[in-house]
């Protein structure tokens, strides 16, 4: 049972992802190395949060003081990439034998965003998978069954909210609407203090409200992409 229940929470938490990044980034090799390029900038957001919160030994004990400067990490290497792309379109466009491939300035924030999320997600859920392997089972002792499943739901969450987060960031940044930079940062801190409640088993407070911003965030991100309704259903209907 440990075993069906490792490979069922890591499908939930990263099959999405995975499909993602095999239909739109694992075809081109310079999406692939933004995408790393990424990844690689989140975890030195985490180091460096890491060693803000180990340098303030009187505050280690509480988690929401490590969360609130990992959070600002991690939105000032959003920003950091954001800059780089921008200033590295031309030699991507050279180097790509795709040419078109920053003619969507959107594109590359959705690739940037996937690393980071996905990143993210690896670090977060590595060490509960590694525990749902075995041996015991979860339960006992006054502990609950759902602490898997909803750790791999909210790890899928975060992995998708950074994805949509960095498209809405960057479409902010390029249009100077802030007021989509304050919902990514707002939005950012309000899903990441749910996610101590978990600590109290309040699972339920923790997912809906997630996932209603994930849904939020979802359509805000479409129409910074320039989609619309009518799009959205020729796709699934392929008709023009």
């Amino acid at each position: 049972m440990t075993l069906a229940e490792f490979f069922s929470c890591s499908l939930l938490a990263f099959g999405p992802p995975f499909a993602m990044f095999a239909l739109t980034i694992a075809n081109d090799p310079v999406r692939i190395i933004i995408m790393i390029a990424a990844a690689f900038g989140w975890l030195v957001s985490f180091l460096l949060s890491s060693l803000i919160w180990f340098a303030v030994s009187p505050l280690r004990s509480y988690l929401a003081f490590g969360m609130v400067f990992a959070i600002i990490m991690q939105e000032a290497f959003r920003y950091g990439m954001y800059l780089l792309l921008r200033r590295t379109e031309a030699g991507l466009k050279e180097i790509s034998e795709n040419h078109e491939i920053c003619s969507n300035k959107l594109e590359m924030a959705y690739v940037s965003g996937l690393g980071f999320g996905t990143m993210s997600g690896a670090f977060a859920l590595v060490n509960v998978l590694a525990d749902s392997v075995g041996p015991g089972s979860v339960g006992l002792h006054g502990g609950t069954e759902f602490f898997f499943v909803t750790s791999a739901a909210m790890t899928l969450c975060m992995i998708l909210l950074n994805t949509f987060w960095s498209v809405i960031f960057f479409n902010g940044l390029d249009t100077k609407n802030y007021s989509k930079i304050i919902w990514v940062i707002g939005s950012h801190f309000f899903v990441s203090g749910l996610s101590l409640l978990n600590k109290k088993e309040l699972y339920v407070v923790t997912i809906l409200p997630s996932y209603i911003i994930l849904i939020v965030t979802a359509v805000i991100a479409f129409k910074c992409a320039g989609g619309s309704s009518k799009g959205l259903i020729q796709s699934f209907t392929g008709r023009p």
